[in-house]
């Protein structure tokens, strides 16, 4: 584990860039009767970079409870946010933003109580912390997390133009509870099957696998209390180098002043749909 860094404040749109197509993104709802119990959302954020040494075993794990789909009752959404402040030991990492080290020391400041931030770290549900490379750990926290539920379930439809795409987000309380807190609903873009040589720094000489790269993440707005829905519009931009069969969409519903993640939801998009 690496400790580095003081805290700073973060920004509300990290990264650069969007994806194309329409599709549909949902939450799980309600079972049927005698249907399995659907599974409940949880994020898992990890914070980690191809500087660090200690990170490739964290994105490994990253990518298993994605693939794998563990633990039970529990639909892993995962986020791999490369933080930049590594870029100064010796290697650039590529996909690393001072907005997703912003965000990590956003967590650090108001919900873990340290002056600090390390990698490999993993976030989970917004609410409880552990070291990236720990799956026995992850596996507990992603359990504990699943079993509170969601509060928000989240829809999301989208339209292409040309290299941008719209985004419109609906998001309602089951029982149409109302919600009493500031609460941020997010979109994210992510890229998985990504591969990269590391020529200098701790890592020399590998080259390094990553999924769930975040190409951006976007907040799209503040859910409006104490109403029990909402809903709201954003517009992303598709980089070209991105490849489309690879990237998924995420969108998440987060309290402002717990952190606490509300809801969450994402949809692979097929290359087909993005032509």
């Amino acid at each position: 584990m690496r400790t580095i860094l003081k805290v700073m404040a973060l920004g509300a749109v990290v990264g650069g860039g969007a994806l194309s197509g329409a599709a549909l993104l949902s939450a799980p709802g309600g079972a049927e009767t005698d249907a399995p119990s659907p599974r409940v959302p949880v994020l898992v954020e990890l914070f980690t970079s191809e500087g660090c040494s200690s990170c490739p075993p964290a994105d490994r794990v990253l990518a298993t409870l994605i693939a794998q789909q563990p633990v039970p009752g529990a639909l892993v959404i995962g986020l791999s946010e490369h933080v930049d402040y590594w870029d100064h030991q010796g290697w650039r990492d590529p996909y690393s933003s001072a907005g997703f080290t912003g965000r990590q020391q956003t967590y650090a400041r108001e919900k873990f109580g340290r002056d600090q931030v390390y990698t490999p770290q993993l976030v989970v549900g917004g609410q409880e912390q552990l070291i990236g490379s720990d799956y026995k750990a992850a596996l507990t926290s992603i359990a504990h997390v699943a079993a509170e539920g969601s509060t928000v379930n989240l829809m999301v439809t989208t339209e292409p133009h040309d290299r941008s795409l719209a985004v419109h987000a609906v998001g309602a309380t089951p029982n149409n509870a109302r919600i009493d807190e500031d609460v941020d609903v997010w979109i994210a873009l992510t890229e998985d099957g990504l591969s990269h040589p590391v020529l200098a720094g701790e890592n020399t000489g590998r080259t390094l696998a990553h999924t769930a790269v975040v190409r951006t993440l976007v907040s799209a707005g503040r859910w409006p209390r104490p109403s029990p829905h909402s809903e709201f519009r954003t517009t992303l931009t598709l980089d070209p180098a991105w490849r489309t069969d690879q990237l998924r969409v995420v969108a998440f519903a987060q309290s402002r002043s717990t952190r606490r993640v509300l809801g969450a939801a994402s949809r692979t998009l097929a290359a087909a749909a993005l032509l």
